[in-house]
């Protein structure tokens, strides 16, 4: 089983966090937000009002991350192990190892684009074809970026890079942009960027004229406005399915916009606009997160977050997301020839994967 980290220490006041903080803020950020948002997935905006007033914290009897996070562990410890020399071989052999040739946890496999890789992976498909499958435009690969921009912090255009590659498994298109605009947008915010340059690099990494692209850019436009305004310049009315990417991304991003990168308004807005809230919040989440750093996550928040259930992808049982990201910031150091880095390097191309395999 995976160490268990222990609640981050709280940085100095008026002290800017650095790269560590940071990396522990957004995927802790991630895994709380996915917690805040899970009862109010596939909701109404009316239907949560109706059933808890507004959602201002942990509605659930026992808070857990749900595939979102399980996921973001299992990129996070992939992109540990290989750093820049991910490509889509690893990672199809890694979705063979750890997910497709296991036994599947209660969840099997998660939302509609995972069950359709996994089907395709099992047949004996590899990337990119195991990606052809319906739902290739979901926002599964977004809610498993973040990891790529705690790696590539300052630099949006390769974590951009890495997110593709790691979504070639299982996406294609508006799926793929969805997620390297997620990966840019932790990366900016790693190094320090505010809000405004964080929305600016996840657009410098999609196609202008994507729909991804389009919806940010209206996401933005009315986040000044507020919550309301945000969702309704986003969500398509009647359409059934709330996990598409353009959606999903966009929604995060105007919540974190419309909060200015506040940490708890930013993941207050995305959980009570509904929808994909799961994955809108832990976005949302990842980005304040990697802006603020650990402290600006309440303590109550981050205090109900252990370890991973192994609930959807049991290989994952046992990880924290801070192990997650004291493994990344250790492989980035390593990848910069940094030596103290270099000594722990091990620990994230042999420790991580191998307890993932016990």
């Amino acid at each position: 089983m995976a160490s268990i980290a222990c609640t981050p220490p709280v940085p100095a006041p008026q002290s800017a966090p650095g790269p560590g903080e940071r990396a522990r803020g957004a995927l802790l950020g991630l895994a709380v937000g996915d917690a805040l948002g899970a009862p109010a997935e596939n909701m109404k905006p009316s239907e949560i009002r109706a059933r808890w007033g507004r959602i201002t914290g942990y509605v659930a009897e026992r808070p857990a991350g749900t595939d979102d996070t399980e996921y973001a562990i299992f990129s996070g410890l992939l992109l540990a192990r290989y750093g820049s020399g991910l490509t889509p071989a690893r990672v199809g052999a890694a979705w063979h190892e750890w997910i497709a040739d296991r036994d599947e946890g209660p969840f099997r496999g998660a939302g509609f684009s995972e069950r359709g890789t996994l089907e395709n992976l099992r047949r004996g498909l590899a990337a990119p074809i195991s990606a052809q499958h319906r739902h290739a435009w979901s926002d599964g690969l977004a809610m498993r970026a973040a990891p790529h921009g705690v790696f590539a912090a300052g630099r949006p255009a390769e974590a951009a890079r890495l997110a593709a590659i790691d979504g070639s498994v299982s996406h294609d298109g508006e799926g793929i942009y969805g997620g390297q605009a997620v990966a840019a947008g932790v990366a900016a915010a790693m190094a320090g960027a505010p809000p405004v340059s964080v929305v600016a690099a996840a657009l410098a990494v999609v196609p202008d004229d994507s729909w991804t692209a389009r919806s940010l850019r209206r996401a933005l436009t009315a986040a000044h406005r507020g919550e309301r305004a945000v969702r309704s310049a986003v969500v398509i009315g009647g359409y059934p399915w709330t996990d598409l990417a353009p959606e999903a991304v966009a929604l995060a991003f105007g919540a974190y916009a419309a909060a200015d990168g506040d940490f708890a308004d930013a993941v207050l807005t995305a959980v009570n606009m509904g929808r994909d809230a799961d994955t809108t919040a832990a976005v949302a989440g990842a980005l304040a997160g990697a802006t603020h750093g650990t402290a600006a996550i309440p303590a109550d928040w981050a205090a109900a977050i252990g370890p991973a259930r192994g609930t959807c992808l049991p290989a994952i049982a046992g990880h924290h997301v801070l192990e997650v990201a004291d493994l990344l910031i250790r492989a980035a150091g390593a990848a910069r020839g940094e030596p103290e880095a270099l000594h722990r390097a091990h620990d994230a191309e042999d420790g991580a994967p191998a307890k993932a395999r016990s």
